[in-house]
């Protein structure tokens, strides 16, 4: 049969390429007597550049054809076989010469194609069996069958049609002999693969003694062709007698031709590829399975490249800003986000953080997208009208990164610079200017030189998912926390952290993520500490402590998402095991590891020969604990790692809160007054003259006072006579700090149903496009009894909101109810809302909530 995507038959013969662009693919048995005439062939156009998908019939389908569509499909196939009848003369090798043509065939066999050499359909039929697992679960990946030397990248950006054309090539060899000889590599249902070819590497690049710099240099020239499109379709073929039948007296008029996709990138050294076999099979519902079936001929350890042509839409790596969710509301914006599984909708990888490599890239965009990647050496090319980008040192698949948009960049270092939109690239740089050198001084003089060599930071608009990414070379970070120093200053040195810690020495699976983060968290605290004093880094280290024990509070003791070392059962999204702690149990294990050694510097310099050691590579957790033994030996002979109550399998499988917490008394200085403002508002009967004039919050550090408001959140619904006092108070002071200090004051007024100061909330939300200052609000609002005020702000401000933020907020609002009535019950209760006063009028029920901002992971 044929399928059709779009649920109906072509009106007139088409062409093969007419055929594929109509979305029609093939799947038949060898044999089919409906085949078309002529049997399956593959059809491939090198002239133009363009490999059709293999799959195609060697003639066109008339109208009369029996091949019909199945039903439409709303959505990509989760699986495409690509299984093609030839001739009979040309049929399955493997079957034995005795065998009939016309017999059938072993349900174990696959077809071969046609024209296609026969050691790749032997190939195709061996890999029928099942592949060896990947250890990683999240991967369904075969790369512990290969090596992946270098891959390069051919990315055209089109804004328009919200879409990435590309053009992949893999570097590989294989790392021993297999008589499947199948590739698999991760994809993604919102990734359609075009076409997939092999070549086999020249002489030249086969030779173990080339120059490391030649190889480089080769792959730095990693050209692309992006061809134009077309001048569109030719004129209409005549209408047939079915259409005549059919159209009656308009028959003369033709149906207008619908217009050919546009080229994909092209790689021209490949010219000379042979086409392969792919198949794609569901996997998991955050990714699916690319499988490529290579020739048998194919040798242990001898270079091979595999050039995978596709497109991506709605992927969820890319996400795509129309000009008016820019601060600048005139140019589009886009930007990828690959942490953890999701660059495999961005191209076919093997994306698990256990395997690394170097890249190269090239990159088309509209005039006026200034491009940035997370490379180390980067040009424009402008007769061409490309990016070109070069990653020198290997990195895992979720590092490689892209930026483009209107940003201009200022130096703000002897190797930093910010990018941003225009408007905020004062703000940025009165931010940052001299800071990040100092950071990335202390940083060197901690754990050894930064070796990628620039540090360079892009803001990225309020709808960058989380608050900052670490992609060597260039950091992402939202722009919204440009309202705060300190929470900027930490963000940024955190990310900073992860130069050594992460990106340099990487965990192996998601299983292991502490080891990234708790050691970028412990070295971050080390840097601040050096920079900015013990008692800052006390106050911010106690601040992330009381959000782990709420979070614990939230999650439940027993909870395994709390141990470092988390079993991913397959099918889970590691994403979702991001949580604190990961960051600060990882902290305080790592800390207990600092405190064994009796000095903080002899543990720094155990951590830069740990880095050194395995700088470039992926780790376990015991070859971190191995190592530390190692260099303290004198620990080793006292069986530190099996200490009772401390064991270090017990710090790694044990489920509830940190074995052992730092001590934070040189910070007491800053966390006794939040201590003892809190326990006056809170203690009764309440002496307000005394808690009033008890400390000027203005003249607080940032982290005080969100310490303090943290405290009052975890205490909601708190008396009404306190609440009302506290807006007395402080709201008209809170109103103008940062929004990390007003987004905790209005969770306490929602929380408290304190309807006096709810058109603040309102006044925030209006002004609002982040998801870290959207999504807790209405949590909480939605919890208790001002879900229709919150449905009310929602329908007048959704516009302004990126999709997923809106998707995920209309997730929220309609919680709990039917999801056939969910519109229709938002649209009543915004009737509701306004009809009932509610910024006057409070109802009977009141509640408590924990919101996301109780569970949130800042960096």
């Amino acid at each position: 049969m044929v399928q059709c995507h779009r649920g109906h038959p072509p009106k007139q013969p088409l062409s093969p390429g007419e055929l594929i662009s109509a979305g029609w693919r093939s799947a038949v048995k060898a044999g089919d007597p409906q085949a078309p005439p002529g049997g399956w062939q593959p059809y491939v156009t090198r002239a133009a550049g363009r490999p059709e998908p293999v799959g195609v019939p060697s003639q066109p389908l008339s109208p009369s054809s029996p091949w019909r569509p199945l039903r439409p499909s709303c959505r990509p196939r989760a699986a495409a076989a690509f299984s093609l009848a030839p001739p009979a003369a040309e049929r399955d090798p493997l079957r034995s010469a005795s065998s009939s043509a016309s017999s059938p065939r072993p349900p174990n066999q696959r077809p071969c194609l046609a024209g296609f050499p026969a050691c790749m359909a032997a190939a195709a039929a061996a890999a029928s069996g099942s592949l060896s697992p990947s250890p990683d679960v999240a991967s369904a990946s075969s790369a512990a069958l290969f090596r992946l030397r270098h891959l390069r990248l051919g990315l055209e950006l089109r804004p328009e049609a919200r879409a990435l054309a590309g053009c992949l090539v893999l570097e590989l060899c294989a790392l021993r002999a297999d008589r499947r000889r199948a590739l698999v590599l991760d994809a993604h249902p919102a990734l359609r693969v075009a076409s997939v070819a092999f070549r086999a590497c020249p002489a030249g690049e086969e030779e173990e003694n080339q120059q490391e710099e030649d190889r480089e240099a080769c792959r730095r020239r990693c050209g692309f062709v992006f061809p134009s499109a077309g001048p569109g379709p030719g004129p209409a073929a005549p209408p047939s007698e079915l259409s005549a039948a059919v159209l009656g007296p308009f028959a003369d008029v033709p149906p207008a031709p619908e217009a050919p996709p546009p080229p994909l990138p092209a790689f021209p050294d490949a010219a000379d590829a042979c086409p392969l076999v792919f198949r794609v099979d569901p996997f998991t519902d955050y990714g699916s399975s690319l499988t490529v079936f290579l020739p048998a001929s194919l040798e242990p350890h001898q270079p091979f490249q595999v050039v995978v042509r596709y497109t991506t839409t709605d992927a969820p790596a890319i996400w795509w800003l129309d000009p008016e969710l820019t601060y600048g509301i005139s140019k589009p914006f886009v930007f990828t986000q690959g942490h953890s599984v999701c660059n495999r909708s961005f191209f076919p990888c093997f994306d698990t953080p256990a395997v690394k490599c170097s890249y190269s890239a090239v990159v088309k965009a509209p005039a006026g997208m200034q491009v940035l990647m997370s490379a180390t050496q980067s040009t424009y090319k402008e007769q061409e009208g490309v990016y070109e980008f070069y990653m020198e040192y290997p990195v895992p698949a979720y590092l490689v990164a892209l930026v483009a948009g209107d940003l201009v960049p200022a130096d703000i270092g002897p190797r930093s610079r910010v990018w941003a939109e225009p408007c905020l690239l004062e703000t940025a740089i009165n931010k940052l200017s001299g800071r990040v050198e100092r950071w990335l001084s202390a940083a060197e003089s901690l754990y050894g030189p930064y070796i990628w060599g620039r540090y360079d930071i892009v803001f990225l608009p309020p709808s960058f998912p989380i608050v900052a990414m670490e992609n060597p070379c260039l950091t992402f970070i939202i722009s919204s926390i440009l309202e705060s120093d300190e929470f900027l200053i930490i963000d940024v040195i955190h990310e900073v952290a992860h130069s050594w810690f992460g990106n340099a020495v990487t965990n192996a699976t998601w299983e292991e993520m502490w080891l990234s983060e708790g050691l970028a968290t412990y070295a971050q605290r080390r840097i601040t500490t050096e920079t900015y004093g013990a008692a800052f880094t006390c106050l911010e280290t106690a601040f992330r402590l009381d959000a782990l024990h709420r979070q614990m509070k939230l999650l439940g003791e027993d909870n395994p998402v709390s141990k470092l070392q988390v079993k991913l059962e397959p099918g889970v999204n590691p994403s979702n095991l991001m949580n604190l702690f990961t960051y600060e149990k990882g902290y305080c294990f790592v800390y207990y590891l600092s405190q064994l050694c009796g000095d903080p510097a002899r543990f720094d310099a155990f951590l830069r020969a740990y880095i050194e050691k395995y700088k470039f590579t992926s780790v376990v957790a015991q070859d971190l604990l191995d190592s530390f033994l190692a260099f303290f030996p004198e620990l080793k002979e006292q069986c530190i790692d099996s200490k009772t109550g401390l064991e270090f399998e017990r710090w790694l499988n044990a489920t509830g809160p940190p074995l052992a917490e730092p001590d934070l008394s040189q910070g007491s200085s800053l966390t006794s007054p939040v201590e003892t403002l809190f326990s006056l508002w809170t203690t009764e009967p309440l002496d307000v003259a005394a808690a009033s004039s008890c400390v000027d919050i203005t003249k607080w550090q940032t982290f005080q006072t969100v310490l303090f408001l943290d405290r009052l959140l975890d205490g909601s619904p708190l008396p009404h006579e306190v609440i009302s006092k506290l807006s007395e108070c402080y709201s008209a002071q809170l109103d103008g700090m940062n929004a990390e200090i007003r987004i905790r004051w209005l969770q306490i007024i929602v929380r408290n149903d304190y309807y006096p100061d709810l058109h603040k909330v309102r006044l925030f939300l209006e002004n609002q496009m982040s998801r870290m200052y959207t999504i807790p609000l209405y949590e909480d609002l939605c919890t208790g009894p001002l879900k229709p005020f919150a449905l009310e702000v929602f329908y007048q401000t959704q516009n302004q909101l990126h999709p997923n933020l809106r998707k995920t907020i209309q997730q929220i609002l309609t919680q709990g109810l039917n999801p056939l009535l969910a519109i229709d019950t938002a649209v009543a209760a915004v009737a509701d809302a306004s009809a009932a006063g509610l910024e006057d009028k409070a109802p009977e029920a009141p509640s408590s909530a924990i919101s996301l901002r109780d569970v949130n992971v800042s960096a």
